[in-house]
């Protein structure tokens, strides 16, 4: 949450909702009062969005905000100008108004919590003027439902220490090698502005600062560093995060506590055993021209000018989409509605180099409509960015493209070469083979015939797979990463990649506008990717996808990688959806999936395991959400989607209105799990998403 540092004025017609547009003029209107009940921080204001133009129609920033009773601070009033006998539905939400740093200027609207119930208010005046009193902030027919905001205009410094390679802490001076270390972070550098009433300070915002620290055994998630810092544990990844609006202007100072120094080191100090003070410049990110890396910063003395060791912190940088903004109507990032498991198609119809793979070529177009036609209630692929930075489908990092030797047109040699060091253009001429053919000069995939139907060739753009594809489909996206390993290597030996931010940004841009009413999940093994998904969009939910401990793939390099528990808190302290773990590492303890759902997340699973029918049998049995599987098409027949089945079911034959809206919230969905709905109601609910609603 962003503190304002400055006084608000609501009466700054800088913040005023325009009541008398065009549209609206020209039919009958009603004045109707809004009242709401709320707790706000310095600054912060409840603010109202909605369908009709005069609320903004879903954009943030043209909502209206509201204006607090002048005897209690906690009601928040104001009257706007609706059609009249039209359904306009609305949703509230608290933040900061902000005056644009460009004179005249659009304000800039900062969302920190807001009502995301998938039936959201309504009203329909009838009469001229009209009063409603919406009680309280956050609950709507008796459900409480509240999301954290996502990034609009403000950018999220995140520095984190973690034993993931090695101790982030390392001494010199003799006299401290044995001694136990207490961090903490203090901001400084910033300037407040001394005149409250001043307009050209509405866009100044206090900078804020939490600490998250997740394990194997659980998580503590955003909250306030004590007095003297905490400890560092080899297991634990500590992390700090920084709201700013002012991302390249911040001094974060490391003050280190020596925990058994009862003496004052500096004659004065507040604090006995507060030895040292390592400091980093935001600008240091700019400068380096990367959102995500290491940088290791000397531990001076307070006492001295000696260094006493160094500290190594790793660092990323969050920034808002650019050229895109959210809007309000609709957030399915933490709604989830439980059913029996739902059968996902591995790469649509499966991996081509699996056993006894299917025909159809993975990762393409026929692929996916032959998992579609097969009953796959979503399709599971791999999205990553060409040269040209167009987003495609493909698995592997690289691939092998081939040349025939001069005067031998029999022989080829094959080639591997970084799918991001090809242009989108560039990827539709080649005729390629798996990675795996280098190996086993298994040149099958080359020597077919020259000409392909367009829906088995490889490399389709994402752009492409939503027009393809039919709509009641829905889309596991797994945001392609690159992974560094325990032994230090990374994957098909990319230690570089594209910049994590522009990477995203092009991905998230293309399904927020593609997407229509299809259901969208997101996935990735990098769990900064995750992160980065959640804060830059506020739609669509996010699985953190982990191995855990396997006898098949290499342990990762990340602590947040190494175990389905630890992967378990991450999501927890992120607050995404879920995990999709890792088959193998489930059935050792099937518990785990119990356990995951317990604590709110839903559990997808994948891996070859899932291939074989009766472990299928024993994780659905376990209650998994979702299983990843190649051979969908050899399993079951062609089948109707379960969504579009869902579908064709009238909700008002099922289940009475009123149960509807009291069962509005969703069996995982954390924001809503103060009142649970029952299991037969749920059955009959409206929303048919896996769990994402149609409506």
């Amino acid at each position: 949450m962003l503190l304002a540092a400055v006084h608000f004025d609501l009466r700054s017609s800088v913040l005023s909702s325009p009541l008398s547009r065009a549209s609206v003029a020209t039919m009958d209107c009603a004045q109707v009062t809004l009242t709401v009940r709320g707790a706000t921080s310095l600054g912060e204001v409840i603010a109202v969005v909605g369908s009709c133009e005069t609320l903004g129609s879903w954009c943030p920033q043209k909502a209206v905000p509201l204006q607090p009773s002048e005897y209690d601070g906690t009601i928040w009033k104001k009257t706007i100008t609706v059609p009249s006998g039209v359904e306009t539905k609305y949703r509230y939400f608290t933040g900061f108004f902000l005056e644009s740093k460009n004179a005249g200027g659009p304000c800039q609207v900062i969302v920190n919590k807001w009502e995301t119930h998938q039936l959201p208010r309504s009203l329909s005046p009838s009469e001229s003027d009209l009063e409603i009193d919406d009680r309280q902030f956050g609950f709507h027919n008796g459900i409480e439902c509240v999301d954290s905001g996502w990034l609009t205009f403000q950018t999220e410094i995140r520095l984190r220490l973690h034993y993931s390679v090695k101790p982030p802490v390392s001494i010199t001076k003799m006299k401290f090698k044995k001694s136990r270390f207490r961090l903490k972070l203090m901001l400084e550098g910033f300037e407040e502005e001394d005149d409250e009433e001043s307009p050209s300070s509405w866009h100044k915002m206090t900078p804020t600062l939490e600490i998250s620290m997740i394990s194997d055994g659980g998580y503590k998630s955003r909250h306030s560093q004590p007095e003297c810092g905490y400890a560092l544990e080899p297991t634990q990844w500590t992390e700090y995060s920084i709201h700013t609006m002012d991302p390249d202007n911040l001094e974060l100072v490391f003050e280190f506590f020596e925990e058994d120094l009862s003496e004052k080191v500096v004659q004065g100090d507040v604090h006995p055993g507060h030895v040292g003070t390592a400091c980093l410049l935001s600008s240091s990110f700019v400068e380096s021209g990367k959102d995500n890396g290491i940088v290791t910063l000397p531990i001076m003395s307070r006492n001295s000018r000696q260094t006493i060791g160094k500290v190594r912190v790793d660092y990323l940088v969050i920034r808002p989409i650019q050229g895109f903004q959210c809007d309000m109507h609709q957030s399915f990032s933490k709604h989830w509605r439980k059913r029996r498991p739902l059968d996902v198609g591995h790469r649509g119809a499966g991996s081509t180099h699996a056993a006894k793979h299917h025909k159809i070529r993975e990762n393409t177009i026929a692929s996916f409509l032959s998992a579609a036609s097969h009953g796959a209630a979503y399709v599971e692929f791999d999205v990553h960015l060409s040269k040209d930075f167009v987003p495609i489908v493909y698995h592997d990092l690289t691939c092998c493209i081939s040349t025939k030797k001069k005067n031998d047109k029999h022989s080829m040699v094959l080639f591997e070469v970084p799918v991001k060091d090809l242009t989108f253009d560039q990827l539709q001429l080649l005729k390629l083979a798996h990675t795996t053919a280098m190996k086993v000069h298994d040149h099958k995939d080359l020597m077919d015939e020259e000409e392909y139907i367009d829906e088995h060739q490889p490399f389709p753009s994402l752009s492409q797979i939503f027009q393809a594809v039919p709509e009641h489909v829905g889309f596991n996206i797994e945001l392609k990463w690159i992974s560094q390993m325990k032994d230090g290597s990374w994957d098909a030996n990319l230690s570089t990649y594209f910049n994590m931010n522009q990477f995203l940004d092009v991905i998230l841009t293309c399904v927020l506008q593609n997407a229509g009413k299809r259901r969208i999940i997101f996935s990735c093994f990098d769990p900064d990717v995750c992160a980065m998904v959640r804060r830059k969009q506020n739609k669509y939910p996010v699985l953190f996808l982990t191995q855990g401990v396997s006898d098949i793939y290499p342990q990762l390099m990340d602590i947040r990688c190494q175990t389905t528990q630890i992967a378990m808190s991450f999501a927890q302290s992120e607050d995404i959806l879920g995990i999709s773990a890792h088959t193998e590492d489930l059935l050792r303890n099937m518990d785990c999936i119990k356990v995951a759902q317990s604590k709110g997340l839903v559990v997808f699973c994948w891996g070859d395991d899932n291939n074989d029918h009766e472990n299928r049998r024993k994780l659905r049995e376990q209650g998994i959400d979702g299983l990843i599987y190649d051979r969908i098409c050899d399993d079951q027949i062609e089948q109707p989607n379960i969504f579009k089945v869902e579908d064709k079911v009238s909700l008002k034959e099922v289940i009475p209105e009123e149960t509807l809206k009291s069962c509005a919230c969703s069996t995982y969905s954390i924001p809503c799990s103060s009142v649970p709905c029952s299991s037969k109601a749920r059955a009959g609910s409206g929303e048919s998403d896996s769990g994402l609603s149609s409506s």
